[in-house]
């Protein structure tokens, strides 16, 4: 039983210096990859803010520091950020929102708006270390539902940080 508890003891301090006090391994800089042509869609940041995940779109394909998210309603419950979501700038705002940890890596109870078509969907992520097998490297898996279990996700790639600002 000691050895045991021995060998719980050091997964958690070794997680503990692996991810940093209080770090989350889904925080970070990720990239969105299309699943069907392999290219880089946007890239994101990953960022905790009093105990909350929030995600902003740092750059993207086709989308400049101009680029408004016209096609979003004018308001969505629980947004973060005070002011007509139509006229918020595609990049540098955070469309993932309110998610709250579940343990280590696991994040739920959020928000996920489209900026491209104004879709809200509940949001869950999800850190996969890299196994070599299902998942070759680490990943993010973003789900979004628009209930009953209906949705779909994405798996997103760690990226650096002059990498996630620099995709157009």
């Amino acid at each position: 039983m000691k050895r045991y508890l021995c060998i719980a003891m050091a997964a958690v301090i070794y997680t503990g210096f692996l991810y940093g006090a209080g770090d989350d391994p889904a925080e970070g800089f990720w990239m969105s990859v299309d699943t069907k042509t392999g290219e880089i869609q946007s890239c994101w940041e990953l960022y905790q803010t009093e105990g909350v995940l929030y995600g902003k779109m740092l750059s993207a394909v086709g989308i400049t520091v101009e680029s408004k998210a016209i096609k979003c309603r004018d308001h969505y419950r629980d947004f973060p950020l005070a002011g007509r979501v139509s006229q918020l700038p595609i990049l540098g705002t955070p469309w993932i929102f309110g998610l709250k940890r579940q343990s280590m890596g696991t994040w739920v109870d959020g928000k996920i708006i489209n900026p491209g078509d104004g879709a809200l969907y509940t949001c869950k992520i999800r850190y996969h270390p890299g196994d070599g097998k299902k998942y070759p490297t680490e990943c993010l898996e973003i789900r979004g539902e628009i209930g009953l279990g209906i949705g779909g996700s994405q798996y997103w790639q760690r990226t650096s940080r002059e990498q996630a600002g620099a995709l157009r």
